[in-house]
Parts: C-alpha cells; structure tokens; sequence
C-alpha cells in the first residue's frame, strides 16, 4: 500500500491530543484502534508502534522529520550479491586442484585477485552465503526441465551480462594494471551483439553508460533479462528501464543457463578475440579492438543458430524496431533523479547549493535530474533539469540573491 502522506500523519498525531486517555502511552494505544481516510478516500490503520515513531520524529525534527529521507548510498553498491560471490568462485576454482577446495582457502584467493573486495563481503558472509545458497556445490541442470526458445522478431528481448576481461595498464604508474570487465547486451532474436565494452569498474554508472550507448545504436527492446547483481537490480538501472518503456525481467540465482545466449557469446569472446595478440595498453585501445571485432567478425559472420548474419537478420526487422524519439534531452532518460521541496521563496537546494526553479513551483515536491558521473568533477557545470509530476519543467539556475535584489527594485514604482 502507498505510504501515507505527511498530512495524514499530522490528522494521525493530531489524534493522539484528542483522544480519551490519562498518559500518551495509552492514547496511542486508543488512535491505534481508530480508522483514517487518507487523500484517496482508502481506509488506513497504523499500529501503535508506527505512530509513536511518528510522534518522536516530529518532536526532534518538526515537520521534516516526517518525509523519509533517502539513503546517502542510494544508487550504489553495499554489499556483495550472490551473483557477484559465484562468479568469483567459478574464476577461482580452476586455480585449485582439489574441487572440493577449502573455504578460507576460496575466499583469500578472491580478495587477493581482486574477484571480490574485503570491505564489501567479510569472511564470515563469505561462508554464510555459500551456506545458504550452496555455492560450491556442483550443478545439475539434469533433473530441471528447459526449453529452447528464441523471440520471433528482433528488439523483442536482449539479454545482459558481465564478463571477466583481461588485465589492461591503468596508466597511473609505470606497471600498474586491472581487470577489465565487460558489460554486453545481445538481442535474442538476431544474436546481434547491441552493445559491448570494457570498463575498469562494475557499478551503476558504467551500467547506464553502456545501456545508454546500446539504446542509441539498436533501439529501445521490449524486455530485457538480467541476472541478480546488485547493479542489475539498483533503482536507478530499474528507473531507466521505466522511462524507455522497457521490461526489466531477472532470472533466478544461479540459473546462467536462463541466458545462455549472452553466455555463449561470452565463450565465443573467451575462444576468439581474447586469444589475440592484443593491444592492452590502455581501455581505449581494448574497447576499439573489440568493436572492430563486434563489427568485422561477429555480426558480420553467419551465426550457425539462425543460418545468416545476425546484422541481416537484425535488419530484416528493422522497420518494427523503436527507437528513441528524436529530442535534446533524451540524454535525461538516463540521469539520475533526486526529489527536493520547493521553498515558499521558488528556490530548494541541492549539492549545498541553492537553485531557483524556471517556473512558480512553490510548496511543490519536485524531480531533480542529473548527470550523475559529472559530480566529481564540478557540481556548478552539471545541469540540473526539474520535473513536476512527469513533466519537463525546465532547467535549475543558480541562485543570484544581488541580482534578483536589484531586479526587484526595478520592478517597484
């Protein structure tokens, strides 16, 4: 059910000074037992417990208190998934002899490879979660029943991955490398390969990096199958999805067979690009190998599942395909999103910056879209574009106290 707004809490709080009762415990008690209607005309119950927290935080912070507050590390990664821990250790085992190899023995290896990190999954995590999702088994896909399926037009599913690449130079000092990791996307129908490239990290905003590049190149698909990883499931991957019109589907742990055409693909750059004689002097160089190989050889050899080109195959389809609607500002689909109130004076803030909206939003919850990857390098260059119910509003200027001061003696006769 939705959340209740501020002004039904306050109708709630307001209650507790009203009702029958000698001490706040037992009038919280009889507001607990009442029944609201909140803006919808919905009947609404809150139990003791929610209501004297809602108490509590109006006493200590007024009415701010009220509003949830998101989290500072929304949008980024906490903790190690599942996914993210069988990953490693399918890179892992090959190095130990003994299959049945000792857990502490798994785990130190992964930290010192850098396949996981200490401060994101702790030894004893490390042990419950294969525990509890039995990591090290083996795994039988004999007893569990499968199809083979394929869409019937192109852009009607892709399926994306991650792969482990090869350690690429970081240029920061003289022999310093990294392990690349490569982000793809495969459309389901063609086998065309979308888009793929390398990057030094697996987060959030590499994800919306690629997918930003692979909606431009291919379209916009109808659905698209991701597995569990943290990136995968982040809010902000999800919201993008939302605002193209996409189907964000995730299949279950430890089912890779469930997108085994991406993984294929993955084997195929295992078998054949990687075993070149590769240029790893930088990610650039890395990145452009590799779509010279997309493009050269991949698509444009004939794939032995559909008996033709996956770049013929992907055009044939071509004129169904939607693309993203031609506008300066489809750049914003992919930014991230903040929500502010605006101030009885037009303005809210933002980064410890304040901002005054392009049109009267006062007392108004608004949308705040930017460009997230730009906030390290100068917050007063990002441009922040606002949002009210849905709606391009326009974009946030700085505000300029001495300049609306002196606009405003204008203005008077």
């Amino acid at each position: 059910m939705k959340q209740p707004s501020v002004y039904l809490k306050m109708r709630v709080l307001g209650a507790v000074d009203t009702v029958e009762g000698r001490t706040r415990h037992e009038r919280v008690h009889n507001v607990a037992a009442m029944t609201f209607l909140d803006e919808q005309g919905n009947s609404r119950q809150f139990t003791w417990r929610t209501i004297q927290t809602w108490f509590y935080r109006y006493k200590n912070h007024g009415i701010t208190g009220m509003t949830p507050q998101p989290r500072k590390d929304k949008g980024q990664v906490r903790k190690a998934t599942p996914e993210e821990l069988l990953e490693a250790i399918n890179a892992a085992q090959p190095h130990f002899h003994n299959k049945r190899s000792n857990k502490r023995a798994i785990y130190r290896f992964c930290i010192e490879r850098g396949f996981l990190q200490a401060d994101r999954i702790a030894q004893t995590t490390f042990y419950r979660f294969i525990r509890e999702y039995d990591l090290l088994a083996p795994v039988d896909n004999d007893n569990k029943k499968r199809l083979a399926f394929s869409m019937k037009f192109a852009n009607q599913l892709w399926q994306a991955d991650t792969m482990f690449g090869p350690y690429v130079d970081t240029g920061t000092s003289a022999g310093s490398r990294k392990q690349a990791k490569l982000i793809a996307f495969i459309d389901d129908a063609s086998r065309v390969l979308c888009h793929g490239e390398f990057f030094f990290e697996e987060n959030v905003d590499t994800l919306v990096q690629a997918i930003r590049a692979a909606f431009y190149k291919r379209g916009v698909p109808e659905q698209l199958l991701v597995d569990n990883g943290s990136i995968y499931c982040s809010q902000e991957f999800t919201l993008i999805c939302a605002r193209v019109g996409c189907l964000l589907r995730h299949t279950a742990v430890r089912d890779a067979a469930a997108k085994g055409k991406i993984e294929r693909f993955f084997r195929r750059v295992r078998d054949q690009f990687l075993l070149q004689k590769l240029d790893l002097s930088s990610l650039q160089a890395l990145n452009r190998q590799f779509t010279l190989w997309v493009e050269s050889d991949y698509n444009a050899s004939e794939h032995d599942a559909i008996g033709m080109k996956p770049i013929d195959r992907f055009g044939i389809d071509l004129a169904r395909i939607r693309f993203l609607s031609p506008s300066e500002h489809n750049d914003e689909l992919f930014f991230a999103e903040a929500t502010r109130k605006v101030k009885k004076d037009n303005t809210f803030s933002f980064c410890n910056r304040r901002y005054e909206t392009p049109v009267d939003l006062h007392d108004k919850q608004i949308q705040l879209r930017y460009d997230r990857q730009r906030d390290d390098i100068d917050i007063s260059s990002t441009t922040v574009v606002i949002y009210y119910k849905g709606q391009r509003m326009g974009t946030a200027r700085l505000l300029d106290a001495v300049a609306n001061g002196l606009q405003r003696r204008k203005e008077q006769p």
